[in-house]
């Protein structure tokens, strides 16, 4: 498993804005697409491409085409459907897939309740957008659902991660394919509560609000 923590200033000024507890649902929404933008943009330096044969209005030339298959996106639901606009707006022809996860907040133990995938994903560039790599547990299952389906090249989008999530994911499943994290910070720790700490709260309850 490989892991990439992308440092700019412009992702470290969004990523301060992003904790303080006083930015509102709205504004956390724009700063988490703008941060994803540039999070996918890291993320995408390896996306398979080929090359083409154009003509500009002056002259033929040979360019850069994404290849097929086409890369697919997944978020896992809810919040990360907070960093698909991010990143579709910088990968438009990417097909969408999506994976409904929840973790037991006593139990820390995460589970499938939806899915939207090709039954077959050999040959295919895999992104997963979860906003928060905390136990890991989340990402540890979905990684494992794509390679259960023949992915093999998964490409982790996180906004923040914690060094214990880091280390399990690893254990579970670095060994078994091309994994890769970007993140725009490594944060402290877990709290006994298996939040990120510093962190941002409940990702998905700041981009949406508490559903009671």
């Amino acid at each position: 498993m490989r892991l990439h923590v992308t440092e700019h200033p412009l992702i470290a000024h969004k990523l301060t804005t992003l904790r303080d507890k006083n930015t509102s649902s709205p504004v956390f929404r724009q700063l988490t697409e703008e941060l994803v933008m540039l999070l996918a943009y890291e993320a995408t330096r390896e996306v398979a491409v080929h090359e083409v044969e154009i003509e500009t209005p002056v002259a033929p030339t040979m360019g850069t085409a994404l290849a097929k298959p086409r890369p697919i996106v997944v978020p896992i639901l809810r919040a990360g459907l907070g960093m698909l606009e991010g990143m579709t707006r910088l990968l438009p022809t990417a097909e969408v897939g999506f994976l409904g996860m929840i973790r037991d907040e006593e139990t820390l133990e995460a589970a499938t309740y939806a899915n939207r995938l090709p039954d077959d994903l050999s040959g295919r560039q895999v992104y997963v957008l979860d906003p928060m790599l905390a136990t890991g547990g989340t990402l540890i299952m979905a990684i494992e659902y794509l390679l259960e389906r023949g992915a093999k090249d998964v490409t982790a989008i996180c906004i923040l991660a914690a060094p214990e999530g880091l280390h399990k994911l690893a254990d579970a499943v670095g060994h078994r394919a091309e994994v890769k994290i970007v993140t725009a910070a490594v944060d402290e720790r877990l709290n006994e509560h298996g939040y990120i700490v510093p962190g941002l709260g409940d990702a998905g309850d700041r981009l949406y609000g508490v559903v009671d």
